[in-house]
């Protein structure tokens, strides 16, 4: 029972990835706006409802790692090792992607890049995931900060780290749209990062403490 749950899952995830990847190379070639989901269902040879329940909003099969997106700050935060700070350990987690040359942080290739970039849709769908992503990091941020605290703090907190994080996202964008390697733009978004997340810590210190004494 197990083994045969397991491959019908493993199916499952074959088939959703096989969906995504037909409609990333229709997007790319005709542009989003064009591309119907009958053309990604004979594409994918699957049918078109098929290819709705596993993607009911045409987007997410651009966007397809959105869930991951809009809990990876919040998930960060979760992980932070006993007694790391959460801006220590958003700003490890940011270079982590910044080396791996992560999805998450920005790199998704010029061709992707300019594909969301030519599409209003996507570029607002971009838009609610990342404010989804300051939404989630404001609930992470709530569930540490004391009672004391002002009722705005874990708001405030995940509004301006949000904001960094979109500003170093939309970097690594420019950068790519321009045509630089992924090896040129970590080596650019390194100390730009550096620099943003210094201005963080001057701004929210040793947060959740600092919330404490505002």
């Amino acid at each position: 029972m197990t083994t045969e749950l397991g491959l019908r899952e493993s199916k499952k995830q074959e088939t959703r990835q096989l969906i995504s990847d037909c409609a990333t190379r229709l997007f790319i070639e005709q542009g989003f706006e064009q591309t119907t989901i009958a053309e990604v269902a004979a594409a994918a040879r699957v049918a078109k409802k098929t290819v709705t329940n596993y993607f009911p909003r045409k987007e997410d099969l651009a966007l397809d790692h959105h869930e991951v997106f809009t809990q990876s700050l919040a998930a960060a935060l979760a992980a932070r090792a006993p007694g790391e700070g959460p801006l220590v350990a958003l700003g490890r987690a940011f270079r982590a992607t910044l080396v791996e040359h992560s999805p998450v942080a920005g790199f998704t290739g010029p061709e992707f890049a300019r594909m969301v970039a030519d599409s209003p849709t996507l570029s607002a769908r971009l838009r609610e995931l990342h404010d989804q992503r300051e939404e989630a990091l404001a609930t992470a941020l709530a569930s540490i900060t004391p009672d004391t605290a002002p009722a705005i703090a874990p708001r405030a907190a995940a509004a301006l780290i949000a904001a960094s994080d979109r500003l170093l996202f939309r970097r690594i964008q420019e950068l790519t749209l321009a045509g630089h390697t992924n090896a040129e733009i970590e080596a650019a978004l390194t100390p730009e990062a550096n620099h943003t997340y210094t201005l963080l810590t001057a701004a929210l210190a040793d947060y959740p403490t600092a919330a404490m004494a505002t």
